[in-house]
């Protein structure tokens, strides 16, 4: 007999998560990619710090669209069935790979092609995320939602960490295959979507301007403190101590182990993460979340100054795996809360406010990392970082009581 407590118990919860997981090895697969190559076109004429400002363009030109897009994008997610702009998402992710698998295989790649296709893949992403998050708890019964977050950031991170190591070795054999790899895995996603039954109800479409509803969903998240404190946390700390735009930097010029070591060290955070995700999956967090999720974060900044300190792979590999285990605990504890305190008819808003945050703080956090790479040297920005997370971490306890209140997850009645 089936437990219906356990997420996989839902028919369209599992062809949720394997869309999910297929999406994310394609997406982290191309990232890879795509950093790898802007790394190596430039190097053939810059220099390293030169490059790794290149590199910091990337996270800059996938940021700017989530940016501009949010108000639409989350509006989108709650009048439209989330189930087709997610496969509407993917398919336009679908064309960038196919495009750079043909242009690599023609040899014609260049640094603004490159640019472009990242572009638009913030553009298309602004969309896909507030639509997936909040198709999620559609799927489940409420009680079920934090068993099924975790079950959920466990296929993302077990695409996070088989994605970069697929798109190495495809990346090893020659660009167009990865490019290529990655256009066959979108397409298992989109296919898996167009299978959930789950329909958005229309009686829960608002009939309110569109304009009211986006300062709706704004005022929302601004006047509920223990959301806002508990996203803006993983914005301040990831952004300043993010290390991932820097990793080809390190695998090339400091640790010298080529884009097959890239690969591992792309996917090391995620082993930390799905460990994590697994132990939660099975043993949810409840008690002391808010303290829990500070903690985390100081951590997170620790094994961030540990691996810029790192001249050895494995110790470097350790201290990524010990970074995105901390960053799993405040992922499925800021899901868990946003989620449960946000009514379903405005989950799109919420969330595409909250994907702007976390764009801003993985993108963002990218290009700031290339920038300070390119004035203080990749090894700097890294441990500076690291040191700006911590900071956050015990600021951030101070300036929102309500994070150190926080002893369980609460479900609203509803």
């Amino acid at each position: 007999m089936t437990d219906s407590t356990f997420p996989f118990a839902y028919r369209d919860f599992r062809l949720f998560w394997v869309a999910r997981i297929f999406a994310m090895l394609a997406q982290s697969s191309m990232v890879l990619s795509i950093g790898w190559q802007v790394y190596d076109v430039a190097r053939l004429t810059m220099s390293v710090k030169e490059s790794a400002f290149r590199l910091g363009l990337i996270g800059f030109f996938q940021f700017l669209p989530v940016l501009l897009l949010t108000p639409i994008s989350g509006l989108v997610a709650d009048r439209v069935d989330r189930r087709l702009v997610a496969c509407g998402s993917l398919m336009v992710q679908w064309l960038g790979a196919v495009l750079l698998a043909v242009l690599a295989f023609g040899g014609s790649v260049s640094l603004v092609v490159l640019y472009l296709v990242s572009t638009a893949l913030g553009v298309f992403r602004a969309f896909y995320m507030p639509s997936m998050n909040a198709l999620a708890p559609n799927l489940v019964p409420r009680e079920v939602l934090p068993r099924a977050i975790a079950t959920n950031a466990m296929a993302g991170r077990a695409g996070a960490i088989l994605g970069p190591v697929l798109g190495g070795m495809a990346y090893a054999v020659g660009p167009g295959y990865a490019f290529g790899q990655a256009a066959v895995l979108l397409l298992v996603s989109v296919c898996c979507l167009i299978a959930i039954r789950i329909r958005m109800n229309a009686a829960e479409r608002s009939t309110a301007h569109p304009f009211a509803q986006m300062r709706e969903g704004l005022s929302y998240v601004f006047t509920n403190r223990l959301l806002l404190g508990t996203i803006s946390l993983d914005l301040f700390a990831v952004l300043l101590g993010g290390a991932t735009a820097i990793l080809p930097a390190y695998a090339r010029d400091i640790l010298h182990v080529g884009p097959q070591g890239l690969g591992m060290l792309r996917a090391s955070p995620a082993v930390g993460a799905l460990t994590m995700a697994v132990w939660f999956a099975w043993r949810p967090i409840r008690n002391q979340v808010g303290g829990a999720m500070l903690v985390a974060v100081a951590i997170f900044g620790l094994g961030t100054v540990g691996f810029g300190l790192s001249r050895w792979l494995p110790l470097s590999i350790l201290s990524l795996v010990v970074i995105g285990g901390a960053d799993m605990v405040s992922v499925v504890i800021r899901q868990s809360l946003m989620q449960l305190h946000t009514p379903n008819e405005m989950r799109g808003r919420v969330g595409a406010i909250s994907t702007l945050f976390i764009s801003a703080s993985n993108e963002l956090g990218e290009a700031e990392s290339g920038f300070l790479a390119s004035l203080m040297g990749p090894v700097a920005s890294v441990v500076f970082g690291g040191v700006g997370a911590v900071v956050v971490a015990l600021a951030w306890s101070r300036m929102f009581p309500e994070l150190r209140a926080a002893r369980k997850f609460d479900v609203p009645p509803g």
